[in-house]
């Protein structure tokens, strides 16, 4: 239950993201200072947070000793989950980026079966493939269902090009921040923080980041102050509260499909957060009955979630686990 709370929280802060990135792009900023701001603004606070408590060095030592899987899955669960999310927001209002983003739950979902887990059996250690909690599927189905229901009121508002230069790069974003996380929650092995990870994977980034800023540099010139000072905003609430929750969420039940699944689903929240702040930021007009119906089914299926994540932790496992998550 704990977990859901932390991922709820999390959805809310993330919501920063698709509110302010639309509001770049009404006001004229260019995707590509939209995206790169961010992580370069991250980069000093989760410093100063590790350094703090004196982990630099662990994070370093863990990069050099695996360079290509974490520059590879730091990639996937950054870059190719912020850059498509930025762009999107160029074609498409807040709403329908965010709940895009929804595939998210589905996604994580499915990608249960491409990890193993070493368990302890009476005929010794065995790897078993993780399983598509089929439950937490139907749930995050729901959720989905209810996300769908709150996009029609807006769906004859944008023409179908914008509608798929905003859907599809979402699409792509909602399988790799899941897969990206995961996988490098398989990389750490339980021997970083949440704080170190994320500080990891942004140092390791900063080279693309660095040189996308050098791309719209040339391209669209210097950013505005007003787009300098939202991409803070969004690094501060999104980049930095936002993701380490949700990784601190994730990191708790990574042994589980289930309570991940389920930890996963919280941010579908993000469209409730998304459409208050569009209505009283960017003066959106107010939902009809079958948006406030979708809505209905998101706060269901998260209960469902929930309750069925607590009705888990009360069992006692079958087997039990000696090692973390490993991929094939």
């Amino acid at each position: 239950m704990k977990e859901i709370v932390i991922g709820i929280l999390a959805a809310m802060f993330f919501a920063v993201t698709f509110i302010l990135n639309r509001s770049m792009e009404l006001s004229g900023g260019s995707w590509l200072w939209s995206s790169s701001l961010r992580f370069l603004f991250m980069l000093p606070f989760l410093f100063l947070i590790v350094q703090f408590r004196n982990n630099v060095k662990q994070v370093l030592s863990e990069i050099r000793r695996h360079p290509i899987p974490w520059f590879v899955w730091s990639f996937v669960g950054f870059v190719l989950f912020y850059a498509p999310i930025t762009f999107a927001a160029a074609y498409g209002p807040g709403w329908l980026v965010a709940g895009t983003w929804q595939l998210v739950i589905v996604a994580g979902t499915l990608l249960a079966p491409l990890f193993f887990e070493t368990v302890q059996t009476n005929q010794g250690k065995k790897k078993v493939r993780h399983k598509v909690p089929f439950g937490a599927f139907c749930i995050s189905l729901l959720i989905l269902a209810g996300v769908g229901l709150m996009q029609v009121q807006n769906a004859n508002a944008v023409s179908l090009q914008h509608a798929m230069l905003g859907v599809i790069p979402v699409m792509f974003a909602a399988v790799a921040y899941p897969l990206g996380n995961r996988k490098m929650m398989e990389v750490c092995g339980g021997r970083l923080d949440t704080f170190q990870r994320v500080f990891g994977m942004t140092l390791v980034t900063i080279p693309f980041w660095l040189l996308l800023s050098v791309i719209a540099l040339v391209e669209v010139g210097a950013p505005s102050s007003d787009q300098v000072l939202q991409s803070f905003i969004v690094a501060i609430c999104s980049g930095v509260i936002a993701t380490t929750l949700f990784f601190i969420a994730t990191d708790r039940v990574r042994g589980n499909q289930k309570k991940l699944a389920a930890v996963e689903a919280t941010q579908s929240a993000q469209v409730l957060f998304v459409l208050l702040g569009e209505i009283i930021l960017l003066s959106t007009p107010l939902p009809n009955g079958i948006a406030i119906a979708g809505m209905i089914l998101i706060v269901v299926g998260m209960l469902l979630h929930s309750y069925f994540t607590k009705k888990i932790k009360m069992k006692k496992p079958t087997v039990t686990p000696v090692t973390k998550e490993q991929s094939i």
